[in-house]
């Protein structure tokens, strides 16, 4: 447990935010079967549900007492805190791997995501970074779509019994 007196940038709002989903949970969980009986198939999910919004409503109670750490001047360091350049970069490559994926199918798009993931947040030689891309997309593919018979989303630049 930390003894932090005050809050950290963004801490607030992130909980808040935790706080709607558990609520969300829960309200989705008792949509299962609602609460009829112990043995009823949507016991458990919204005994998780709960036990997750009063931890999150304990954590919120704990941060409101807290007085906050942000100076009427310290805004351009909340946000560089709250969204660093290297996590706007990977929502960018995300997107981008979302967005093309229905065009170069999933193995030639995972296998680009990865090797640009690899290369941009590991920094080794991108020898090692296309090895290691290649090695998890290997693994990736063999218990997928061999070991599972997964069928892998095709692409339409390519014609359908490449990969």
């Amino acid at each position: 447990m930390s003894d932090q007196s005050t809050r950290r940038p963004g801490e607030l709002a992130f909980i808040c935010l935790l706080v709607l989903f558990s609520a969300a949970a829960l309200w989705q969980a008792y949509d299962i079967s609602g609460f009829t009986g112990l043995s009823q198939p949507g016991v458990f999910p919204m005994l998780a549900a709960a036990t997750m919004l009063l931890s999150c409503g304990f954590i919120l109670r704990d941060a409101l007492r807290k007085r906050t750490s942000l100076e009427p001047g310290q805004r351009a360091a909340f946000w560089r805190d709250i969204l660093p350049v290297r996590l706007l970069v990977m929502l960018a490559m995300v997107a981008a791997y979302l967005y093309a994926m229905p065009w170069l199918g999933f193995v030639i798009a995972s296998g680009l995501f990865l090797f640009a993931c690899f290369a941009y947040l590991w920094r080794k030689s991108l020898l090692i970074s296309l090895l290691l891309a290649a090695g998890s997309l290997g693994a990736v593919y063999f218990l997928f779509r061999i070991v599972f018979e997964v069928v892998l989303p095709q692409g339409t630049l390519l014609p359908a019994g490449v990969f």
